[in-house]
């Protein structure tokens, strides 16, 4: 079994405590996010971690979970659409000025790579194309990116600027050029539109990625168990 540590601490940006899981003790570090309202712990429980216990084991990657809070923002159905995205906000703030300089202290990587499985995949998506200079590597698999239907109407600056396919198009921060974008999908998966969208946003901006579409494969952990290997082998 690979490494595994459990990480708590005081965030001063979300007012609470954070938790996080990370996996294998050395390596290219990579921030995995849960699910649509998922927890720190959901990608060992769906055996997602399991699935690239060969990468932990030898080093080569270090991989770290922390807790979703969509309840709190997104999926916050109590609160008004604004108060949701600030709270978004102060997730971004917490995983740009927490965890990614943990990662860095823990594995002496400059840039992380940022991954997620369907909603898990709007989080590392928006966070890479908001901080491309802290991330070289975006593995989404059957990922979804509008969020605008979280915000059921609401329109501000903030959601604008947390709601990839509408800021990305007018992004120049020239450090997104240096990523490098997987968009894993499959024919019968529900966000495979998504998908199609995002890469058409990407090859016209000229930003480097790959549109894994996978015949007959839908949205489920089975197919994303079988996507995150193979991308992880791609880590240079």
């Amino acid at each position: 079994m690979p490494h595994e540590q459990h990480h708590r601490w005081y965030s001063p940006r979300l007012s609470r405590d954070i938790d996080v899981l990370s996996f294998g003790h050395q390596g290219y570090p990579v921030i995995l996010f849960p699910t649509s309202m998922g927890r720190y712990y959901e990608n060992k429980d769906f055996k997602l971690i399991d699935s690239v216990a060969w990468f932990l084991d030898k080093g080569l990657v270090k991989i770290y979970c922390p807790d979703g809070i969509d309840s709190l923002s997104w999926y916050n159905r109590d609160i008004h659409p604004a108060e949701r995205v600030r709270n978004h906000i102060w997730y971004d703030e917490m995983l740009l000025n927490e965890l990614v300089p943990l990662a860095q202290r823990e594995t002496g990587v400059g840039k992380v790579a940022t991954a997620g499985c369907s909603f898990g995949g709007y989080h590392a998506s928006n966070f890479a194309f908001k901080h491309p200079e802290v991330v070289k590597y975006v593995f989404n698999m059957g990922a979804a990116f509008d969020i605008k239907d979280q915000v059921t109407g609401y329109y501000d600056d903030n959601v604008y600027f947390n709601n990839p396919p509408d800021f990305l198009p007018n992004a120049t921060n020239p450090a997104l050029w240096e990523l490098q974008v997987i968009l894993g999908t499959g024919t019968q998966d529900l966000c495979w539109d998504a998908n199609e969208k995002m890469a058409a946003i990407l090859r016209n901006k000229g930003i480097h990625h790959w549109l894994d579409v996978r015949q007959g494969a839908n949205h489920d952990w089975p197919v994303w168990r079988e996507m995150f290997p193979h991308y992880l082998s791609l880590i240079k």
